[in-house]
């Protein structure tokens, strides 16, 4: 059974400003002088390229090419900031543990020391700045990934809202986010604090995006997630996140070999594809089931919703590459349905 989506929180994330709680979300801390030299030669994006307030989206791969995990990376100035799935957690400190030999780095898992709470939708900046120790316009001006560490504190605007004992004045870190499919920002602040951020946050104004509507935001705006539709059998590739997560032109990398070998013998064709599917009628179809041209099974869905824009089920899945260009005409689960560009939605902003 596919949750509801609520459309009052749908439409607040959309049109005007939604609180996303990031709790499917880990986040490690590297620190040490040798921290970016050592993450550059694991994860596929330009690390040591990075200054201080910028970040980039990365994927870290087995020798094989297929996918540990997928991260966003943030340079702080004094640590790099990772976040992560949640349920990759634990096996990518294990492995980053592993390769560190002599190098000045160390990991520390911050998981449950900080919450991260997104505030996406038209209005984030103005939202987030309501709550922050900055103007809108130091938001607004934000670029891809960019950081920066602030405060948040008592707004003139809600007097009596915020107060010391409920956290206002606590060290913040403001991030850049765009993978909610709704660009806005990811507010991190010590766990301690977390819902008293939240009840500042929504009596500024925002609207908290329950699961489900958020998992309706995400799919309608083509972002993929791990261990949903992507997972340890994945090749960045596959999954369409090579223009993102990969520098073509840093040193090397582990997977690169079988990245380049795709790209340059291969012509970047791959056996499957993640695509968009729009679906007649009015079933949303579950998580792995069977994508059908004839009585051919040509792939399997990794995510779906009922979305509020389209009105109509849409889906995420991987294809045979003979069905993955937009037009493309399958079924699923008996339901016509045709493959389609993403994303479904484009965002207001």
């Amino acid at each position: 059974m596919i949750p509801a989506v609520s459309l009052d929180a749908y439409t607040a994330a959309r049109q005007r400003a939604g609180l996303v709680d990031r709790a499917d979300r880990a986040r490690i801390v590297v620190s040490g002088a040798d921290r970016a030299a050592f993450l550059q030669g694991l994860l596929t994006n330009d690390i040591v390229a990075l200054k201080a307030g910028q970040g980039c989206y990365a994927a870290y791969l087995t020798a094989q090419g297929r996918m540990i995990a997928d991260l966003y990376v943030y340079e702080l100035g004094d640590v790099l900031l990772l976040t992560l799935h949640r349920d990759v957690k634990d096996a990518v400190m294990t492995k980053l543990d592993q390769v560190i030999f002599s190098e000045d780095v160390q990991l520390g898992d911050v998981t449950e020391t900080f919450a991260q709470i997104a505030v996406v939708g038209p209005a984030a900046a103005s939202m987030a700045a309501g709550v922050l120790d900055v103007p809108a316009e130091t938001l607004h001006g934000m670029p891809e990934h960019g950081n920066f560490r602030t405060s948040w504190l008592a707004s003139p605007k809600l007097p009596g809202v915020y107060s010391s004992e409920g956290g206002a004045g606590s060290p913040a870190i403001v991030t850049r986010a765009g993978d909610t499919g709704e660009p806005g920002f990811d507010l991190f602040v010590e766990r301690v604090h977390a819902e008293a951020l939240k009840t500042s946050l929504m009596a500024a104004g925002a609207i908290e995006v329950d699961p489900a509507t958020a998992e309706a935001i995400r799919i309608e705006s083509g972002v993929p997630l791990f261990h949903h539709d992507m997972d340890e059998d994945t090749i960045p590739l596959e999954a369409g996140i090579e223009s993102r997560a990969i520098s073509f032109s840093k040193g090397c990398y582990v997977g690169q070999e079988v990245v380049i070998r795709v790209l340059h013998r291969g012509h970047g064709r791959v056996a499957r594809k993640l695509v968009g599917l729009r679906l007649e009628g009015d079933r949303v179809p579950q998580k792995g089931a069977a994508i059908r041209a004839g009585d051919r099974e040509v792939g399997r869905v990794t995510s779906s919703t009922q979305s509020p824009a389209l009105r109509r089920p849409i889906a995420l899945g991987y294809v045979h590459r003979d069905f993955v260009e937009p037009g493309a005409k399958v079924t699923v689960d008996g339901a016509a349905a045709e493959v389609v560009a993403l994303p479904f939605v484009r965002p207001a902003v």
